[in-house]
């Protein structure tokens, strides 16, 4: 008989959705309680989950005896605060989506939780999930021999619309190269098993949202940039963002080099945009290139359409959400901690910085404690 394991959502908007029809496909998953305080988003909650309870705090979740986890999918500038209550309240296990933080001020309160919340807490990075990056990952060593650069690009569709527009401002969302690219600093950090020591970035807004205004203010998201960012090992890493490309085939391509040889992997975006008359969505793929024997190998590598139906991601939110389960069930710890968390967005603010002033940001004076000591 499996195991049921319970959430508590917090926030339920489109991610949110996701989440839920994730943790719909496995055995077990169950949607217990949602804090959703749009009246459009608990309507398509309610059509997910038909009959669950709605909460109109975090008090009145936590309350809920049945819970077993916290899921937190609400707008970025909310995260911290809502991880301080639920520890001042009640301990349960956390998925928490990212950025975990989106300002320098917020660093020391991250340090506080993270030496004091004794239940184990999941930062949402689901790229590391994604099947084709997984395998890149996987293999990565093996292939090149010890990687020395690592170069990710996303060339994908702008912005989608949030409730109440959080996501075109800097100060709700912390930022592109926080809100968006956080998962691209977690891969490089996690591919090259070393901890980044400078930044240099250039980045802005070019072309989306310039004639956007909600309450008087106009939107100041960037929607472009490039950014080299410098490991303690010697290895380098690149990132390049442009959200004016939702032409692209493939919305993600990431290689990784090195002495013995090069691999990549091709992702496409999310199979609901890929135009119908253009026939099938593109295969992910990884590509294996030695330097010798010469002579690329690619790899197809699909993922189960139940589970990349489910959500915009590739199919990685499912796979999160199975080693959560094993975290929640106390036979695993989390693969995505607190500290890899904080080093992301560290990362991503260094390289708003970055762009915003011209310089190059070493990484010492913007990170919580924690993560420089890790």
């Amino acid at each position: 008989m499996t195991e049921t394991v319970s959430y508590g959502i917090i926030g339920c908007g489109m991610m949110g959705q996701e989440h839920i029809r994730n943790i719909q496909l496995l055995p077990g998953g169950r949607v217990e309680a949602i804090i959703e305080p749009d009246a459009g988003m608990r309507a398509e909650c309610e059509a997910l989950v038909p009959g669950v309870r709605f909460c109109e705090s975090i008090a009145e979740l936590l309350a809920i005896k049945d819970l077993d986890c916290l899921l937190i999918v609400s707008p970025n500038y909310l995260h911290v605060s809502q991880l301080e209550e639920i520890a001042a309240t009640r301990a349960l296990p956390i998925l928490v989506e990212k950025p975990l933080y989106t300002a320098n001020e917020d660093a020391a309160r991250v340090q506080a939780f993270m030496e004091s919340y004794p239940a184990p807490v999941w930062v949402a990075m689901e790229y590391r999930y994604m099947p084709p990056v997984a395998k890149l990952l996987e293999d990565a060593e093996a292939v090149t021999g010890g990687i020395r650069m690592f170069t990710i690009r996303e060339h994908r569709f702008p912005f989608l619309h949030k409730v109440g527009n959080w996501n075109r401002f800097n100060a709700k969302s912390g930022g592109t190269l926080v809100e968006k690219c956080c998962h691209f600093f977690d891969l490089m950090r996690l591919a090259l098993k070393s901890e980044p020591v400078r930044v240099m970035a250039s980045a802005g807004q070019d072309v989306n949202h310039k004639d956007e205004v909600y309450e008087g203010a106009v939107s100041d998201i960037w929607d472009n940039g490039y950014v080299i960012v410098d490991f303690a090992n010697g290895a380098r890493a690149m990132l390049e963002l442009c959200m004016f490309a939702e032409g692209s085939r493939y919305q993600e391509e990431i290689s990784a080099v090195g002495p013995a040889g090069k691999i990549e992997c091709l992702v496409p975006g999310p199979g609901r945009f890929w135009p119908k008359d253009l026939g099938e969505a593109p295969v992910p793929q990884v590509i294996v290139s030695p330097r010798l024997p010469k002579g690329p190998r690619v790899l197809d590598i699909p993922v189960d359409p139940t589970i990349l139906e489910a959500g915009d991601h590739n199919g990685s939110t499912f796979y999160q959400h199975q080693k959560f389960h094993a975290v929640v069930r106390g036979e695993a710890a989390p693969e995505v901690t607190l500290q890899d968390g904080a080093m992301a967005v560290a990362m991503g603010l260094a390289a708003q910085e970055s762009a915003r002033t011209g310089q190059a940001i070493y990484l010492s004076s913007l990170m919580p404690d924690a993560a420089k000591a890790g």
